[in-house]
């Protein structure tokens, strides 16, 4: 295949995802779940073989146009040829309730439908298996084909005929053809039938879910489709949200910065349910809560890393079969994270449940049980609050006591104090109070570097990080405290190149970062707002919101001389930050009405 861009349009249902490029070639999807194999991989080049990819692909091909229908996560593609002939692919992945629950399927449903003319085209479908070592074996019927994955069968069902299917054969498209590509059983319809029936249900269900956000009056189809993309990442068998759902897309260019993202970050889930929190989708937290529940020990230890079905263990290796994101490798599957220390994952967690005590729309509101959890949590967090960890940024050849770290314990702390009053325990609410004032005092007493003049990102140290940003909005540090204007001032000064901002500047294991962290730009931008230089603020944003792709989506990283995106894609972090900073910044729906 040609090279690739991260120009792709993303669908899902909470069970498996898929990358759809501008020309409607399915380049990534992983099966039977989030993290299973990338039988479509061609966006990371296999070697041997010219596969890991579905296209339909127009004679005479002109332009495209790509969009998804309005506020789903139903995607469009219309490819034109020369003569102003053109057909439209419509893409999606069945979710919509049915018998009482989320019906989610691993399954993906494409359409053909003439628009002008009779256009020639072919359909290419190209899995394959052992992550891109092996083309699968196939056995076919009479409107089917099966696909011997390794330890898994897909099936293809279609009224389009299997010899052209399995010969690769052209044809005019003079009706529309359906394809139901799923597990191996036969369907209960013709695939048309049962690809209109699921359509029309999938688009109510996602019509419905984004009718009852509490978006903002501005950017509301930029926070729409965060949204959206945010519910996509999160497994619905058992809550767990992943940071990507996709692996090795290096940070920048040759970086070797190629990680897999296709897990669950307890921190990075927990910023996913705070941003959907402050849409009114808490159906989100309850679910990812139930996760974090499960994992929960007897002593409350946690790794910051699982899988999405609670694995323990994320074994990191190469993939010898893959060439990489525009060759650029090494491919890894699995990550070593799991085997870190990132202590600030107590805190978040605490902060992730905190709204069920508060919120009286929930179904299940927070309970004496739901505390004690949360209260081991907190006595882990208070424990190893300024001691050496990897960090936030997961660090792999050093460890340091790093001020986000701490901050987070002590937002730990402080949200069970709130808690334990809710619950009206004196006792546990002055306990908690303590400890959470006392670490507060001794953090900020070492954090701030008098030479420097601001704070700094780890305890006896001198460097300047992204993740001394957002100490403000979680009220660790108030905005108008001289300490945190002046950090914000140094960051915008030694993190910040044109509108972007980096996560550090110091070298780490794999040398100097060559492209700005997306949720850090997002975080300047909130950090702005609440010092009062809000015009400014807004002036990043709308840069910011100018990069995404033309589907709306972000990645990890952005290049700040090219503007191109690099990292993991799409990318929760980033989609969270988008959220983030237009509810903060949106006049309201008073002010503009």
């Amino acid at each position: 295949m040609d090279t690739k861009r991260l120009e792709m349009g993303m669908i899902g249902n909470g069970s498996i995802a898929g990358l759809v490029d501008e020309r409607g070639t399915l380049q990534w999807g992983c099966f039977p779940q989030f993290d299973g194999d990338p039988v479509f991989c061609a966006l990371l080049d296999p070697k041997d073989h010219d596969a890991g990819f579905w296209s339909i692909e127009i004679d005479d091909f002109d332009h495209a146009e790509q969009t998804y229908e309005r506020n789903t996560a139903v995607l469009i593609t219309r490819l034109y040829d020369s003569k102003g002939q053109a057909l439209e692919i419509t893409d999606f992945m069945p979710r919509f309730k049915r018998h009482g629950r989320i019906y989610h399927p691993v399954m993906l449903m494409r359409r053909l439908h003439p628009l002008h003319g009779k256009p020639r085209v072919r359909v290419r479908l190209r899995p394959l298996c052992n992550h891109g070592a092996k083309v699968p074996g196939t056995t076919t019927g009479s409107n089917h084909i099966r696909f011997l994955l390794g330890e898994q069968i897909l099936r293809l069902t279609s009224d389009l005929p299997v010899p052209f299917l399995k010969r690769e054969l052209g044809f005019l498209l003079d009706r529309d053809f359906s394809f139901v590509l799923g597990p191996d059983e036969t369907p209960d319809d013709a695939p048309s039938g049962l690809l209109e029936d699921h359509l029309a249900r999938t688009l109510d269900y996602w019509h419905q879910w984004t009718r009852y956000l509490s978006v903002p009056f501005e950017w509301q189809e930029a926070v729409i489709r965060a949204a959206i993309t945010l519910k996509l990442c999160q497994f619905e068998s058992t809550g767990a949200i992943i940071a990507a759902p996709t692996t090795s897309i290096p940070e920048s260019a040759d970086s070797g910065r190629n990680w897999d993202y296709r897990y669950c970050w307890l921190r990075d889930a927990a910023f996913v349910v705070r941003a959907l929190n402050r849409l009114g989708a808490t159906r989100s937290m309850e679910e990812y809560l139930g996760y974090m529940l499960n994992l929960v020990s007897a002593n409350g230890e946690l790794n910051p890393v699982y899988g999405v079905t609670f694995e323990d263990e994320i074994k990191e290796s190469e993939v010898a079969a893959l060439g990489g994101y525009r060759g650029m490798g090494p491919v890894r599957i699995g990550n070593a994270a799991w085997q870190q220390q990132q202590y600030d994952v107590y805190g978040s967690l605490i902060l992730a449940g905190e709204q069920i005590f508060f919120d009286q729309r929930l179904r299940r509101v927070g309970d004496r049980a739901i505390f004690e959890k949360l209260e081991q949590l907190g006595e882990v967090a208070l424990r190893q609050a300024e001691q050496p960890d990897a960090g936030l940024w997961e660090y792999r050849g050093r460890k340091s006591a790093h001020t986000y770290t701490a901050a987070l314990s002590w937002v730990g702390c402080d949200r069970l104090a709130r808690i334990a009053r809710s619950l009206g325990d004196t006792a546990r609410h002055d306990y908690w109070r303590e400890q959470a004032d006392g670490l507060r005092e001794r953090v900020l007493a070492w954090a701030w570097n008098a030479e420097q003049g601001h704070l700094v990102a780890s305890k006896g140290g001198a460097d300047l990080d992204a993740s001394l940003l957002p100490l403000g909005e979680l009220g660790f540090i108030a905005y108008d405290d001289p300490r945190y204007i002046a950090t914000v001032d140094a960051i915008g000064q030694q993190l910040r190149e044109g509108n972007y901002i980096f996560r550090y500047r110091h070298a780490d294991d794999f040398g100097l970062p060559h492209t700005s962290f997306t949720l850090c730009t997002f975080w300047y931008v909130n950090a702005l707002a609440g010092i009062g230089r809000k015009r400014e603020a807004r002036a990043i944003f709308e840069e910011i919101l100018a990069r995404r792709t033309r589907l709306g989506l972000l990645s990890e990283d952005i290049d700040p001389v090219s503007g191109e995106l690099w990292g993991n894609f799409p990318q929760t972090y980033s989609m969270v930050g988008l959220i983030n900073s237009a509810m903060r910044l949106s006049r309201s729906w008073e002010e503009a009405l």
